[in-house]
């Protein structure tokens, strides 16, 4: 049997949200975290551009990159 612990959020959670919750409140918090999240990771790319000096070219580059790594054949 696998036990998962639950993390600090989701305690917060389930303590801050005790009680049953209409569907509109519902999808209302899911959108509040959603965009918390995004804010989130949209900092951390701005901070990541800002830090590597990307722009345009450096997309363009990433556009026509061929990174995977390439497989020996078996035999």
């Amino acid at each position: 049997m696998v036990t998962t612990k639950l993390t600090n959020l989701q305690l917060e959670l389930i303590q801050t949200f005790s009680y049953a919750l209409p569907d509109e409140q519902m999808a209302e918090i899911r959108q509040l975290l959603a965009q918390y999240f995004l804010d989130k990771a949209d900092a951390e790319m701005d901070r990541l551009w800002q830090e590597n000096a990307w722009d345009e070219n450096t997309v363009n580059e990433w556009a026509k990159g061929h990174d995977r790594t390439p497989y020996k054949p078996q035999g």
